[in-house]
Order: structure tokens, then C-alpha cells, then sequence
């Protein structure tokens, strides 16, 4: 690895010169990971001493296009900062390339994200008392578990169901298929929906195969999937703004703040601005899998 002797050299200097602990220098680490593993996914063969101003603001505009939040992506730039601040130290790098690099302003326009406790909090405020409750419970853990557009969810099949095998098979923009791992909370969920709610529906002609279905027995618009996120969210007293995309970029950012592999996040995504080369779009499923298993926080 072009970076391992700059990397090593930089652990050193937190540990020795800095006095941090572990967790702190791993937390530094992880922010050199993410932006060495986008230089891979983009094929940019390219030292530490060979990054430029340009490259750090495509990986900034990269982790926006994954959902990351401003305030995430003004951390990670914190360590990378704090990494070219000792290359220059050791006379390694004559010039700073994250000098002209201003941090992500926390009040400007990005997709807001929310934390793993406020989607707990969210969810606990589902009814499942009821028939709807039972079926939204089931609705939003798919959509956090598996970082759906509100379109994938809507339009979901139970024939594209593999809860054995842990997997959903989506139909993403363009109609690209590609499959993601359920966690085993959703997919307990589901499973009560469909056996004791979905089954008492009086099923409207051409919705047979679909999933979540309204009381008419026809498939949920995006506008009642918003409408039930609001609203839950007003209950739990979350005042950020909201939408079922939220719950897309939270689950990318969870991913990825946890150390998932940006490849591994790509690919569940299907998301086709960051689908730049071939050679990253037919990862092994068992990957995925265990990419999820092991970072998601509702396995």
C-alpha cells in the first residue's frame, strides 16, 4: 500500500507526540481509510504526497452523494487535515492540499441524517397495537435496514423476498436490479406483517405480489410513506426535517462512520452517480452480507 510508511508514521506521531488514546488514533485512521478506499474505487493510483486540493473536494462531494451529513463530513475532514498537518511537520509534503479546503458548513443544504438513538425513537413510537402500526414497523425497519428509495419500497414484491437468505432483490432506478441484505429485525417484522396483518387484506386486483398495501388493499403512495415518517417523528420530538429519503442517508452514513467499505455501501445504494467503474458492481453477496451484519446497528 502506496500510503502504509505516511499512515504508520502518523500513528506514531498521535500516540507519541499527541499523547491520544487508541480510540482517538483510530478515529483519525478511519478518516485516511475513507479517502484511500475512494481513491481505489475511482482507480486514482496516487500517493499521499500526490493529493491535491481538487481530490479532497471530489471526495467531499463523494461522501455528500452517499448522504453523509455536514457535520460527519466536517470530522472526517478534521483528521485528514490533522494528517497533512504532520506530513508538513516532517518536511514530507512542501505544501498543504487541504489548506484551501473549507470544512462543510453545519447550516448549509445537505440531506439530514438521523443518529442511530432517534430511529430508535422513532420506531418505538409506532402503534403496532393496530393493523397499520404493524405494517408500518415493518415499512421503516425495511427501509433503514436496507437504505431503499421511497419508490423501491412502495413497489417492493413479496416474490423479491429472500428473508431465509437474508437478501432483498430491488428494482432501482432504470430498472437495475441488484440485491441487499436484510438484517434479521426487519425481516422478523415483515414476517409478522405478512402472517397477521397483510393477510386479512382484501387484496386489490394487479397488488397481489406486493408488500406493504394500504387498508384497500392497494400499494402505499410515497406521499403516505412521508406523511407517516412526519408524523412519527412529531411524536417523537424530532424537529429536524425529514423525509423517507432521511432514513436512506442515515442508513449509508451509519454504514460508513462504522467503517463499512465504500465499495460495500456502492453497491447496496445502486446509487448510479458512484457507479463509476464495472469492476466494483459485482461484489460477492456474502460480503454485502457480512458488510451489513457486521456495521449496521439494527442487525
Amino acid at each position: 500500500m502506496m500510503w502504509k510508511a505516511d499512515i504508520n508514521g502518523f500513528r506514531n506521531f498521535l500516540r507519541l507526540e499527541k499523547s491520544l488514546a487508541a480510540n482517538s488514533i483510530e478515529a483519525y485512521l478511519h478518516d485516511i481509510q475513507l479517502l484511500t478506499q475512494y481513491l481505489e474505487l475511482h482507480q486514482l493510483i496516487l500517493s499521499a504526497t500526490e493529493i491535491k486540493t481538487q481530490h479532497l473536494r471530489d471526495f467531499l462531494k463523494w461522501l455528500t452523494e452517499l448522504g453523509m451529513g455536514a457535520s460527519s463530513q466536517a470530522r472526517i475532514l478534521s483528521g485528514i487535515k490533522s494528517f497533512y498537518n504532520y506530513l508538513l511537520l516532517e518536511n514530507i509534503i512542501s505544501i498543504d492540499p487541504t489548506e484551501l479546503i473549507e470544512a462543510p458548513r453545519i447550516g448549509r443544504k445537505l440531506p439530514d441524517t438521523l443518529s442511530q438513538e432517534e430511529i430508535s425513537r422513532l420506531l418505538d413510537q409506532v402503534d403496532r397495537s393496530t393493523a397499520e402500526g404493524e405494517r408500518n414497523r415493518a415499512m421503516l425497519e425495511t427501509l433503514y435496514s436496507c437504505g431503499l428509495r421511497v419508490s423501491e419500497l412502495v413497489n417492493l414484491k413479496l416474490s423479491q423476498l429472500f428473508l431465509d437468505d437474508g437478501f432483498v432483490r430491488v428494482i432501482g432506478k432504470g430498472d437495475k436490479e441488484r440485491l441487499v441484505p436484510i438484517g434479521g429485525i426487519a425481516s422478523k417484522h415483515i414476517q409478522l406483517y405478512v402472517r397477521d396483518v397483510r393477510v386479512h387484506i382484501p387484496i386489490q386486483k394487479g397488488e397481489e405480489d406486493i408488500v406493504f398495501l394500504n387498508r384497500r388493499g392497494r400499494r402505499l403512495t410515497r406521499v403516505m410513506v412521508f406523511l407517516v415518517i412526519k408524523q412519527l417523528a412529531a411524536f417523537a420530538g424530532i424537529k429536524k426535517t425529514i423525509s423517507p429519503h432521511t432514513f436512506r442517508h442515515s442508513f449509508a452514513t451509519h454504514l460508513i462512520e462504522g467503517g463499512a467499505d465504500l465499495r460495500a455501501v456502492q453497491e447496496m445504494l445502486g446509487h448510479a452517480s458512484i457507479t463509476t467503474t464495472e469492476i466494483y458492481t459485482h461484489i460477492d453477496r456474502s460480503y454485502l452480507q457480512a458488510q451489513v451484519l457486521k456495521f449496521h446497528p439494527r442487525k
